[in-house]
């Protein structure tokens, strides 16, 4: 049982990610070497979110503190990492296939936040996921039975938000469309602050609001590259 918990947890937490990969990132070298470095940029991040928690630790030992530190950590590397992708724009744009600057901009923010999501989600589910193999079973000394299932689905949302939230940042720092980014910042706030609301397992309320605001920005997201009702129509009929 162990070991299909582990596969399933693993298979629902990363077969979108992967399949997303798999589909439109992994023909073109360019997208991996910004997937690769978007991921570098989250764990340097991580990194210095770890040192500021090290060193307000002693002094004020609140998990919400660190959490709000990590946000804004993120979001500040996230800009980091569009100011180096717009510099850089251009002699990738000579390297690789012919494509509308718009469109090839929006393929930067989809690669930049598909791997600041997948290494976020790996680091956030690595260890529960090691832990699901066993021995002990999940559930004993009245532990939720469903905590490994709904930690792969919030793993899920997250790796989806910071593949949405790169989209919408890019492009709202490119028109200065200052609304936006405050929306990712804010959703981004918000979405790991209801989190702490699993340490008394209420984990209905955290899958729905995280996957409520996960529809949104997914929505936000498909107008900002130039979705329609229209051209959503027309792909879910294949037209």
């Amino acid at each position: 049982m162990t070991v299909a918990e582990f596969f399933g947890c693993s298979f629902l937490a990363f077969g979108p990610p992967v399949a997303m990969f798999a589909l439109t990132i992994a023909h073109d070298p360019i997208r991996i070497i910004i997937l690769i470095a978007a991921s570098f940029f989250w764990l340097v991040s991580l990194l210095l979110s770890s040192t500021v928690w090290l060193a307000v630790y002693p002094i004020s030992p609140q998990l919400t503190f660190g959490l709000i530190c990590s946000v804004f950590i993120q979001e500040a590397f996230r800009f980091l990492m569009y100011k180096v992708l717009r510099k850089t724009e251009t002699g990738l744009q000579e390297v690789t296939d012919i494509v509308r600057i718009s469109d090839y901009r929006h393929i930067l923010s989809y690669s930049s936040g598909l791997g600041f999501g997948i290494i976020s989600g790996a680091f956030s589910l690595v260890n529960i996921l090691a832990d699901s193999v066993g021995p002990a079973t999940v559930g004993l000394k009245a532990g939720s039975n469903v905590f490994m299932l709904t930690s792969a689905a919030q793993s899920l949302a997250m790796i989806l938000l910071h593949t949405f939230w790169g989209v919408i940042f890019f492009h709202a720092v490119d028109v200065k469309n200052y609304y936006h980014v405050g929306y990712v910042v804010a959703s981004h706030l918000f979405v790991s602050c209801i989190t702490l609301l699993n340490t008394q397992q209420l984990f209905g309320v955290t899958l729905s609001v995280s996957y409520l605001v996960l529809a949104i920005t997914g929505t936000i997201a498909y107008q900002v590259v130039g979705g329609t009702a229209t051209s959503f129509r027309k792909f879910v009929t294949c037209k």
